[in-house]
């Protein structure tokens, strides 16, 4: 059976754990060559070594480049170019999460907040455009929240940063389909991450039972999410944001 990634090269930003981590090797078993990205060369380097023990004939490699910085990010995204010939998937995935009070903001959590979760996306987006476009085309994909369409009780830069990139992501696929490049966007719902996994029972109950289908989603399921937005299935989904959340946001 063909795999829906063959011959096709990614890069997976935010890879070396939990969603990042599933869509790697999602993508990797798929037949995609896949360059991960960390926040840091020991983080990275590690979930390299565990990728290449676990799918040893994989194509696979990782780089660790400052995302909110265009120069780092071009060096970067063009050494995967060079080494794998292309560069035909981004899967702007990195971001960080919030739960802070709106009088409890410092400056430095406003600053690492929006540099993490909007300016990092915008300018991976802009670094792989411009080689897509020379390639004649790409898919990006940006990771999002249910919390950009409805909100939340506390963090408000949280769903603030992820309804800005929604509006990236629908502006960039209006502004790139010319070029033949898909701009797509994953709204996880409650998921089971190394956040959720040590709260207790009696916490997680309460969480399905907000959830229509009544289930914790998975890593996995967001990589599948990922998998078919990259993929040629998906050849005419451009500017979608796609829920994977049990329901939860109908």
């Amino acid at each position: 059976m063909t795999k829906l990634l063959e011959g096709k090269v990614a890069v997976v930003t935010g890879g070396t754990r939990g969603i990042g981590y599933a869509i790697v090797k999602t993508y990797l078993q798929q037949g995609a060559a896949v360059v991960l990205c960390g926040s840091r060369e020991q983080t990275a380097r590690a979930a390299l070594e565990k990728l290449r023990s676990e799918l040893p004939d994989a194509r696979v490699d990782a780089i660790w480049p400052d995302l909110s910085d265009e120069k780092a990010v071009k060096t970067a995204f063009d050494s995967v170019k060079e080494k794998f010939g292309s560069l035909d998937i981004l899967a702007n995935n990195a971001g960080i999460s919030q739960n802070c009070p709106l009088d409890q903001y410092t400056e430095e959590e406003v600053d690492k907040i929006l540099n993490i979760n909007i300016k990092s996306v915008f300018v991976c987006a802009k670094v792989a455009a411009a080689i897509m476009k020379e390639q004649g085309g790409g898919v990006i994909i940006n990771t999002s929240s249910v919390v950009s369409f409805n909100g939340q009780g506390a963090g408000c830069l949280y769903p603030t940063s992820k309804y800005a990139v929604n509006g990236l992501t629908r502006s960039l696929s209006r502004e790139l389909g010319p070029f033949g490049i898909r701009v797509n966007a994953v709204a996880p719902g409650i998921t089971r991450t190394d956040m959720l996994s040590v709260l207790p029972d009696e916490m997680i109950k309460p969480l399905i039972e907000r959830i229509p289908l009544r289930k914790i989603t998975e890593p996995q399921d967001i990589a599948n999410a990922y998998l078919f937005l990259a993929s040629d299935l998906a050849s005419c989904v451009s500017g979608a944001i796609l829920p994977v959340d049990g329901a939860m946001v109908i």
